[in-house]
């Protein structure tokens, strides 16, 4: 391998690059999406690896009598470029072809190639169909596609990898196919194999919760054929039983990373019983800035009057985007809350539904105005629930509170530079990263958060921004609930409302400082050069 810069294959489930291409659904793709803008940026050696969605991810919308609305309609996916290139994959004992597309430079990229199923040699249904969608063996399905047909591509396009990295367990059925190729081709044993894809993979994972780790039987992945070549006593031997992806991709890897220094620490003892694993360090992500920072308002930071004015003109695009979609008209001159993420429980989206009656009457009189955005997974039931308790809010407070519907790329744009501040409540230490809060610091846009993810990095407490409370974590989730519950209607009415009413020259130092301390620190770049550095 090369002492400067390797080649890297980039495997990953979901790439967020514009709103138009629906490969992705949240935090995860975003991420991506912006990592491979910024391999084009800096002209990185890198090349991508996705899969080409025919239905992309859910569409999320309210009905007239208030239920969630879940919907796939097909993707688009305009001036994609045939490679030409087509490679095999046997699912479940029937060869499947694999078309590779190019995805165009106008999208921000150089080279990132998307994997597809939907072809006329193909007959039963479509592997590549719908992003997150289906059963498990759906879900194995797609991952041997991206994996499997993944390491094919490259080497049927003589694109040479010296590095493979992981993003997330998805892509982890790549090493499988790795270390049978090693011990066909080389003539070695699993363990000797093994060592030898170790040497050239890494591996970042991107979520503290269990649930989230995604895991797999056994039997089903063999009948699959997601095995190979190996017995079922090797498969144990990388993910144990049930197989999971993330314990497979921690012993496959030569060295793994959580995506912020707290959430190392989190990936670090969640999975200290792993026996024969990496080494799991920590990366804070980064953001693209061409896609998310205005750059009319980063050339007038250093001037508070044209700052102030900027931001005035960016949240009255933001106003009249909420009014375009959901026909409220919100006040340009009363101060604005914007939440917006998954619909998962532990990201707490309803906490300031429960921070107390002094909040609420102060929500009465019109001193603040709120607005929320974010989608569940069409399976979580936890997470509509929350959504509904959002919705009830705004009906509630019809003029004052708004819940966006259908969240995408083109709200989080809007809201993470038109908000007043960034508020995130997440359960500590749950939260990977939330690289949202970073878009809104470095528009101008204060972050009011847990010292959870990337915040406890960048957190000036009453200089760029606000904690919630501490670093401390009761025992019970229902004892942080209202804890937090508590330090959050604190930390507004005491702090950040009579600031930004009162103190408006304060207000516009803390937008300064906020832009200032993370606009290079946590930006793309930053990340990349970090991961050249520490990781590849």
């Amino acid at each position: 391998m090369s002492s400067q810069r390797p080649n890297v294959g980039y495997f990953c489930m979901e790439y967020g690059l514009k709103t138009e291409l629906k490969t992705y659904s949240g935090g995860l793709g975003i991420l991506a999406g912006d990592f491979m803008k910024g391999v084009s940026d800096g002209d990185y050696p890198m090349v991508g690896i996705g899969l080409k969605w025919k239905q992309g991810y859910v569409t999320q919308t309210l009905g007239d009598e208030g239920q969630i609305i879940d919907a796939f309609p097909n993707a688009d996916f305009p001036d994609l470029e045939d490679t030409g290139i087509k490679v095999t994959v046997t699912v479940g004992g029937k060869d499947v072809v694999v078309k590779a597309w190019k995805v165009p430079a106008s999208a921000g990229v150089k080279d990132l190639y998307l994997l597809d199923t939907d072809l006329p040699e193909n007959d039963g249904p479509v592997i590549t169909d719908r992003l997150y969608g289906g059963d498990h063996i759906k879900r194995v399905q797609q991952e041997m596609i991206l994996g499997i047909g993944g390491v094919r591509f490259l080497q049927a396009a003589n694109i040479a990898v010296d590095l493979y990295h992981f993003n997330e367990g998805h892509a982890v059925l790549a090493g499988i196919e790795l270390i049978c190729q090693a011990m066909k081709n080389d003539g070695c044993g699993f363990e000797e194999a093994l060592a030898t894809v170790k040497r050239d993979t890494v591996f970042t994972t991107h979520t503290p919760v269990f649930a989230g780790n995604e895991q797999h039987n056994i039997d089903y992945m063999m009948d699959l054929g997601a095995h190979l070549d190996l017995t079922e006593a090797q498969m144990q031997r990388l993910g144990g039983t049930p197989f999971n992806m993330t314990v497979a991709a921690l012993r496959m890897a030569r060295s793994a990373n959580g995506v912020a220094q707290l959430h190392g620490v989190t990936a670090r003892n969640m999975w200290a019983h792993i026996t024969d694993k990496c080494d799991i360090g920590a990366i804070t992500n980064g953001i693209h800035h061409g896609t998310w920072v205005d750059d009319t308002l980063y050339k007038v930071r250093k001037d508070p009057d044209a700052l102030w004015e900027r931001h005035q003109a960016l949240k009255g695009e933001l106003i009249d985007l909420i009014a375009a979609r959901q026909g409220v008209t919100l006040a340009k001159d009363k101060f604005l809350i914007g939440f917006a993420r998954r619909a998962t429980p532990y990201k707490r989206s309803n906490l300031i539904y429960q921070s107390g009656q002094a909040l609420r009457d102060l929500l009465a009189d019109g001193r603040y105005q709120l607005v929320f955005s974010g989608k569940a997974h069409p399976a979580d039931t936890g997470g509509k629930e929350m959504i509904m308790d959002l919705v009830a809010l705004a009906e509630a407070y019809p003029d004052r509170v708004v819940f966006i519907e259908n969240y995408d790329m083109t709200i989080g744009a809007a809201m993470t530079r038109g908000a007043d501040i960034w508020l995130n409540n997440p359960r500590r230490p749950l939260e990977a990263c939330g690289t949202s809060g970073m878009k809104a610091a470095m528009n101008g846009v204060p972050n009011v958060s847990i010292l959870d993810g990337w915040w406890p990095e960048a957190c000036r407490h009453g200089i760029n921004g606000w904690a919630i409370g501490d670093t401390q974590v009761p025992e019970t989730v229902e004892e942080q609930d209202t804890r937090d519950a508590e330090f959050l209607s604190q930390v507004l009415i005491e702090d950040v409302i009579p600031t930004y009413y009162d103190n408006r020259s304060k207000w516009i130092e803390i937008m300064q400082a906020s832009i200032e301390d993370t606009y290079e620190p946590f930006s793309v770049k930053t990340m990349l050069d970090n991961y050249y550095k520490d990781l590849y």
